[in-house]
């Protein structure tokens, strides 16, 4: 019998750090870099970077709920951005950039209103979170060279100024939640 699968859709900055961490985690079958939350449909990136679309980018996640929950998911996708930043995150600027989760259920929407409730509960940020809430309606899957980009391209100045060490310090934070 084929394991039970759910899909995360996760907006928090440049794809590419964020499917650099994702892709790690036991549990995480595939993980796609794309585009959500737009208005006009198949854009390309140059489109979704002219802040013309609407669209933000984001990792589509494909994951084994009995090997990582959606909670945890979010839990570490909390601790890999800002998510009191709107609109930014370092120097990536503009709101294909911003801070979003596009949930797939109501079961997903309730998990996210407790995770930033318990969140904000903690003070871990000395400013709200501006984290974007939305219903998922459309997924398009970024071109090829951005996938699998911080693997395929880690030599790369950004890639190695700023991928690397968000991966870098997720890797240790998350050592024992790593792929083996």
């Amino acid at each position: 019998m084929e394991p039970k699968k759910d899909i995360a859709t996760l907006a928090g900055g440049c794809f590419w750090c964020m499917e650099a961490v994702f892709d790690q985690l036991t549990g995480v079958e595939t993980v796609e870099s794309g585009y959500s939350g737009g208005h006009i449909p198949n854009p390309t990136y140059r489109q979704v970077c002219s802040e013309a679309t609407g669209h933000a980018e984001v990792v589509h996640i494909s994951f084994n709920p009995a090997l990582i929950s959606y909670r945890d998911l979010l839990n570490i996708f909390f601790s890999v951005h800002d998510p009191t930043t709107l609109n930014r995150q370092g120097n990536d600027v503009g709101t294909s950039y911003r801070s979003a989760i596009f949930y797939h259920s109501d079961e997903q929407k309730a998990v996210v209103d407790e995770v930033i409730r318990d969140l904000a509960a903690q003070k871990l940020w000395p400013d709200p979170i501006v984290t974007e809430i939305k219903k998922f309606e459309a997924f398009y899957m970024a071109e090829d060279y951005h996938q699998e980009y911080f693997a395929n391209n880690a030599g790369q100045p950004y890639c190695r100024a700023v991928v690397a060490p968000k991966v870098a310090k997720f890797r240790q934070h998350y050592f024992e939640r790593l792929k083996k």
